[in-house]
């Protein structure tokens, strides 16, 4: 039976679980703090607290959404060589398109230069660095994947209009790229994984046709 272990459980991968455990994958969680009602197993994970190393075996997938710390990926730092022993089929690491800087409104691809400016992003740059060295020095099969701004349920214009955080930003030639936390799990392990949605229409312009199924869940306040 295929396994995935998710390294961090938050908003994606849990999306990315459900869908492969219809497909009848075993899941596996790492969480700081495991809470009452976990969708799949979890056990706890983070710098000062690694995994057993037996944990990894008869892993065949591994998601890694984990940001890196002070210190670096603690993924990679604490179990890059148990997963070169562990010999995954895939490894999957969700970085951020934040890599890429500021380029002044050019269009970027993964081809682009990786020029991070933000501290997170260029913290961001350098696990990738330590994943890619994974592969390179021990063909551990690491898949680097960009992402977008992501959004869904509980994460729409919605429910920012609910929290009272909502706002327009009106800038000439502004373009946000963006993409459904469906989207984003859409089969990552077949090698497909869609990391922005680009649209020719400013996001503003989209909370008017609201979807109805939002509205179903909604109260009116007084």
């Amino acid at each position: 039976m295929p396994c995935l272990l998710c390294f961090g459980l938050g908003y994606s991968a849990r999306v990315l679980a459900q869908r492969l455990q219809v497909r009848g994958f075993r899941i596996l969680g790492t969480t700081r703090a495991p809470g009452p009602e976990e969708i799949v197993p979890v056990v706890p994970f983070d710098r000062h607290h690694p995994l057993d190393a037996e944990i990894l075996a008869g892993v065949t997938h591994v998601l890694v959404s984990i940001p890196p710390d002070a210190e670096g990926d603690p993924v990679a730092g604490l179990h890059g060589l148990d997963l070169v022993q562990a010999a995954p089929r895939w490894v999957g690491y969700l970085s951020t398109t934040g890599v890429y800087g500021d380029t002044g409104g050019a269009w970027v691809d993964e081809t682009a230069p990786v020029k991070p400016i933000v501290g997170r992003s260029v913290a961001r740059a350098a696990a990738e660095e330590a994943w890619r060295a994974l592969w390179t020095r021990y063909g551990l099969p690491v898949h680097l994947f960009r992402l977008a701004g992501i959004y869904g349920p509980g994460r729409s214009a919605v429910e920012a209009l609910r929290a009272g955080r909502a706002h327009r930003v009106i800038k000439a030639g502004q373009v946000s790229c963006r993409i459904h936390v469906e989207d984003l799990a859409s089969d990552p392990t077949r090698g497909r994984f869609t990391m922005c949605v680009m649209t020719s229409r400013p996001r503003r312009r989209m909370w008017s046709p609201m979807p109805q199924p939002f509205w179903d869940r909604t109260h009116r306040r007084p």
